[in-house]
């Protein structure tokens, strides 16, 4: 799922190395807790998400620099129709835990997104893509991703990667990697920098101890139960941030049913970027001249086939240019 908004935030963002509190890699980190904004996407019948990146408290996690968290919701009342769309500079992470969706894009991909199954969208240059729940989806849930491209690889080639990772058992937790590594498991899927995304799934009462790199800063998302990420109690929607010089992170899940998450993680981007609708940049220039190309239906996109529909216009833009906003400085 997209960022279709008609009036979508102006970001120009920037991730700051946040070393930690003192006491090396083991000590206890300082989580900081975000709450997510709800979004109504598309037209009448608009389906809510709930938004926990990007926001004024923190706009990036390593390069991931958008994050929607979606359902459960009725299909068959408020399903999923995004049509042919844009995007450059990222790549689009699509995750689900029910559901189906069907995926058609610029390269000539048609494929479906499952529970437990990873579909990756790399739009550097340009690509679009449409997104529509399939008839037989009772209920739609899940996460839709973004990851900032660097500078360097702004411009890259369109590409579409679909994985699906084996379960691993970790104690009284099954843990799926999509990207990155943890707990054992690798995804051999392609990024542009280092990332971590998996989800998480804790047994009634149990608690989880995972090595991670202290390298990264990290992020986990609560889909349901109520959890404690290092002590510090997350409810479903939110997200607690944990930022760099951690070794280990402590999940525990006091409900007495299971609890799912979505951890995310990297190295800070360390690059500031500019985000509005479905396009990032480097500059205002940058996000005028690819909304302009998209109006104007220039070859840069290629054509979504087999969508029954026109495509999503851009909105209009804002009367000023885009200024910067980036993470607001630790107390």
């Amino acid at each position: 799922m997209s960022n279709v908004e008609t009036a979508p935030a102006a970001l120009r963002c920037g991730a700051a190395v946040d070393a930690g509190p003192e006491g090396g890699p083991d000590a206890e980190p300082h989580v900081e807790v975000l709450s997510a904004r709800d979004v109504p996407l598309g037209g009448p019948r608009a389906m809510l998400v709930r938004r926990t990146l990007p926001q004024r408290a923190r706009t990036l996690i390593g390069a991931w620099c958008f994050a929607d968290h979606y359902g459960p919701v009725d299909a068959t009342e408020t399903g999923m129709t995004v049509p042919p769309h844009p995007h450059t500079g990222l790549q689009t992470v699509s995750w689900l835990f029910s559901g189906e969706i069907e995926h058609r894009d610029s390269l000539g991909t048609r494929a479906l997104i499952r529970p437990g199954e990873m579909n990756l969208m790399t739009g550097g240059h340009g690509i679009a893509h449409s997104e529509v729940s399939t008839p037989g989806t009772a209920v739609l849930h899940g996460v839709q991703l973004w990851v900032a491209l660097p500078a360097e690889h702004r411009d890259a080639a369109r590409d579409f990667q679909h994985h699906v990772p084996e379960p691993v058992r970790t104690g009284d937790a099954e843990i799926r990697v999509f990207l990155g590594s943890l707990a054992g498991s690798t995804s051999p899927v392609r990024t542009f920098t280092p990332l971590l995304g998996a989800e998480i799934t804790l047994a009634p009462g149990a608690t989880l101890t995972l090595a991670v790199d202290t390298d990264f800063e990290h992020g986990l998302l609560v889909d349901s139960g109520d959890v404690r990420l290092a002590g510090t109690a997350l409810k479903p929607a939110e997200l607690g941030y944990v930022p760099c010089g951690t070794g280990t992170l402590t999940v525990a899940n006091d409900s007495d049913a299971p609890a799912r998450t979505v951890l995310l993680g990297g190295p800070p981007f360390g690059e500031e970027i500019v985000m509005w609708w479905n396009f990032i940049g480097r500059s205002h220039e940058d996000i005028v001249r690819a909304r302009e190309d998209w109006q104007v239906g220039s070859g840069r996109f290629g054509e979504v086939e087999g969508y029954p529909g026109d495509r999503l216009p851009a909105p209009a833009l804002p009367n000023a240019v885009i200024r910067p906003r980036g993470n607001p400085p630790r107390p």
